[in-house]
């Protein structure tokens, strides 16, 4: 294990800033090419949307010559940054091949290679590895398996949580703007995630209730599985309690499940010290679902689990893309670099500074609540000064404002008004500052009058 610190490399020029502007495109703009072929649900951040088309580093560049500072990263897919030698390197090498794909009617070199480092990594006894493309795929494929299990189809999970948009991944989705189906191949009950009443005003008759309702919904049929995120990505960056996810990954394994880890937005070291999330809160998860920063921006997902739950599906399965050569590659030089570089330490380091100047300026303006996080997954609520309620607008206003100042950060949460900050795990203590005082702009470009 490499203990060394990280090298810091210096401060990249500042991030020029963009004024964002109202009004509708042009018809031949490429946001008017845009709304005439995309579904209208897929949305652009910003009412005049970024063409990112290149990147450095932490930084990115848009179509009009506009620099940014990234601390979203692709949702946390851009793990290493961008255009990092020792990856462009490794898929130049794979590419000079002439294979970027195979299908697993044959095998691959890279994609067993990758299968053993993760089999070694997760922690599971007996493990087997499934490689596909997303984080969609992955956690269909770990509920599809412990139904075939269990033989049946009720499952556990959290309020908040997202797990993707297939018909089976939408169904355990906890977020009701992120579940657009009526119709559901599960039966599913949703669990207190226990966001509400958190803090100083959560008791553990709190808990205690949540885990009665719970214990009621499995005494009428057991559950094939609790899924959860150890830390919510889309839900807010919340991290349930640890206490209160032992008590329900007790109830739904005496019943016979199995538990799924959705680490999809928290492996790899995001969470600081910790190769998953899981680990923050002590559990035994019986499959782990993975994806977004595994690639280091290409498509890899898949699922490590219980050899004889991936071996409870009947017949056969493939994934046409999962594995492919390239993306087993890419996969392989990030581990590498998260290991050589000891990122997981420099995400402890660098998210610990982020996050005290966070609280630091929670404690000055009236509009912020509740900063929180772990490594380089971070989080701050904006809200109406008095009353505490969300303030979805004024998050809106602050992700427009930080863009203008030339920086990059994420919206989310069940009432939209939570800020997202996860740069990318290379990202340096002077970027860290640079961030933290665009966001301290920001929060006095939004503050409410009075």
């Amino acid at each position: 294990m490499i203990t060394s610190k990280p090298t810091r490399t210096a401060p990249s020029p500042p991030p020029t800033a963009r004024p964002t502007t109202d009004g509708e495109a042009g018809p031949d703009t490429l946001l008017a090419r845009h709304r005439r072929v995309m579904p209208g649900w897929v949305t652009p951040y910003y009412d005049r949307p970024l063409a990112l088309t290149h990147g450095s580093g932490r930084h990115v560049t848009d179509d009009e010559g506009h620099t940014y500072l990234d601390f979203f990263a692709g949702i946390l897919t851009n793990s290493l940054g961008y255009d990092l030698p020792e990856f462009r390197e490794a898929l130049q090498r794979q590419l000079a091949t002439g294979l970027t794909h195979t299908s697993t009617l044959y095998l691959i070199e890279a994609q067993v290679r990758l299968a053993e480092r993760l089999a070694a990594l997760s922690g599971i006894p007996d493990p087997a590895v499934f490689l596909v493309n997303s984080g969609t795929e992955a956690n269909d494929t770990a509920l599809m398996a412990a139904l075939c299990r269990a033989g049946n189809n009720h499952v556990i999970a959290l309020r908040d949580g997202y797990h993707g948009r297939s018909l089976a991944t939408t169904a355990v989705t906890g977020l009701p703007g992120w579940r657009p189906s009526p119709y559901s191949p599960l039966r599913v009950t949703l669990a207190d995630n226990g966001a509400a009443g958190t803090g100083p005003t959560r008791t553990e008759t709190d808990d205690e209730r949540a885990v009665r309702a719970v214990h009621a919904a499995l005494e009428s049929e057991s559950a094939a599985a609790l899924i959860v995120e150890p830390v919510q990505g889309l839900g807010g960056f919340h991290t349930p309690p640890s206490a209160l996810l032992r008590r329900y990954e007790e109830l739904v394994r005496d019943g016979g499940g199995v538990l799924i880890s959705d680490e999809v937005q928290t492996a790899w070291g995001r969470t600081g010290q910790r190769w998953w999330g899981y680990e923050l809160h002590g559990l035994r998860p019986d499959a782990i679902t993975f994806a977004k920063g595994i690639g280091g921006g290409l498509p890899m997902g898949g699922v490590i689990a219980d050899r004889t739950l991936l071996d409870s599906l009947p017949g056969k399965s493939i994934s046409t893309f999962g594995g492919n050569p390239l993306s087993c590659t890419a996969a392989l030089v990030t581990l590498d670099v998260i290991r050589d570089r000891d990122l997981l330490r420099n995400a402890d380091e660098v998210g610990s500074l982020l996050l005290a100047r966070l609280r630091a300026l929670q404690e000055r303006e009236p509009h912020l609540e509740a900063a929180r996080g772990h490594g380089l997954m971070l989080a701050v609520d904006l809200v109406e000064p008095g009353t505490g309620r969300a303030a979805p607008a004024t998050a809106r206003a602050f992700v427009s404002a930080c863009r203008d100042l030339g920086l990059l950060i994420g919206i989310g949460g069940p009432e939209g008004n939570c800020l997202r900050i996860a740069p990318p795990l290379t990202v340096t203590d002077e970027e860290a500052c640079a961030a933290a005082t665009a966001l301290e702009q920001a929060a006095a470009a939004t503050r409410p009058a009075g």
